[in-house]
C-alpha cells in the first residue's frame, strides 16, 4: 500500500458494506510490513448477533488466519473510526505494532478521545499511531447512517480536532 490516505480508501469502502446489514459504517484492514492486505472487516454486531463483531476485530481475525497466527507483529491496523477499549485491547493482544485511523469518537474512543488504551505506558506497547487520515470521509459516513436512522442526533464523532 502506497499511503496511509490509499489504506484507509480500503478501510473506508469496507465501512461502505455495513449498512446493508443495518450495522454501523465502520471499516478495517490489517496491512503487513510489506503493505500487503492480511485481513479486511467492517462491523458485522447486526448481521452476525455477536457484540464482538466490530471491524477491527473481524479484520483482526482474518489477518490471523492469513498469517497462521494471532502474532501481528509489523502489522498495521487501519480503522475509519477511533477503536473502542475492546478493540484497543484486540489490537494489543494481536501485537499490531501501528494504528491508523479516520474520525475521532468522542463518546467510546479509546485511542486518545475518552482514554488512551494502546500509549498506556504501562503496557509498554510500542503502538504507532496516526490519527485523523480522511477522517472527514469517515465522519461523513457515520453522520449520514445515523441521520437517516435518528433524525437529530447521531454518535460523537468529529472529523479533525483543529
Amino acid at each position: 500500500m502506497a499511503t496511509d490516505a490509499d489504506a484507509m480508501g480500503l478501510a473506508l469502502a469496507e465501512a461502505a458494506l455495513a449498512p446493508a446489514t443495518g450495522d454501523v459504517p465502520v471499516g478495517a484492514v490489517v496491512l503487513a510490513a510489506d503493505g500487503t492486505v492480511l485481513g479486511r472487516g467492517h462491523n458485522l454486531r447486526e448481521a452476525q448477533g455477536d457484540p464482538l463483531a466490530h471491524a477491527e476485530v473481524v479484520a483482526l481475525r482474518d489477518a490471523a488466519r492469513a498469517a497462521g497466527g494471532w502474532r501481528l507483529d509489523g502489522a498495521t491496523l487501519v480503522v475509519t473510526l477511533e477503536p473502542c477499549v475492546m478493540c484497543a485491547g484486540a489490537l494489543l493482544a494481536a501485537r499490531v505494532g501501528r494504528l491508523v485511523y479516520g474520525a475521532w469518537d468522542e463518546k467510546a474512543g479509546a485511542v486518545g478521545s475518552v482514554l488512551d488504551v494502546v500509549r498506556d505506558r504501562r503496557p509498554s506497547t510500542g503502538v504507532e499511531v496516526v490519527a485523523g487520515v480522511r477522517a472527514e470521509e469517515a465522519a461523513a459516513l457515520l453522520r449520514a447512517f445515523f441521520l437517516e436512522r435518528r433524525p437529530g442526533s447521531g454518535p460523537g464523532v468529529t472529523p479533525s480536532r483543529g
